[in-house]
């Protein structure tokens, strides 16, 4: 669609940490506080020229998490208006390799929550979606 933003971000998660009887625990989601928006997000952002959706989620990741991370499944697409104008925004899992998080302006705070936490803790509807597609690719 001429017009339409593009965007690419992901879900980032680690697994749970194992209980006493060697069951897993459920994995943990990074959420992100943007302070411009005072919204609780998922990292991403706009594609820059000539970058493709794949390289902008690790960059952008990297950028408002300070955490490189390897991007595994592809989870929905978001289709919304921002500004007026129609935005596409790619999403995968994705798992962190190294780094370590640092706040920036973009960002000034990141929570590692459950599931259920991450869901009621993110300020759109539209991103619950995506906790519930990485749960239902994590269970296969």
């Amino acid at each position: 669609m001429p017009g339409t933003v593009l965007a690419a971000g992901a879900v980032l998660w680690v697994p749970g940490e194992p209980r006493p009887d060697g069951s897993a625990r459920k994995p943990r989601i990074a959420l992100i506080h943007r302070p411009k928006y005072d919204d609780w997000s998922l990292p991403k952002g706009k594609l820059q020229p000539g970058e493709t959706p794949w390289q902008a989620a690790l960059r952008e990741v990297e950028e408002e998490t300070g955490l490189v991370c390897r991007l595994l499944a592809p989870l929905p697409a978001q289709h919304y208006l921002a500004h007026g104008r129609p935005k596409e925004v790619r999403y995968w899992a994705a798992v962190p390799v190294s780094g370590e998080f640092r706040p920036n302006r973009e960002v000034d705070r990141m929570k590692w929550l459950k599931p259920g936490k991450a869901r009621a803790k993110l300020t759109h509807d539209r991103d619950r979606g995506l906790i519930d597609a990485l749960m239902a690719h994590l269970s296969r």
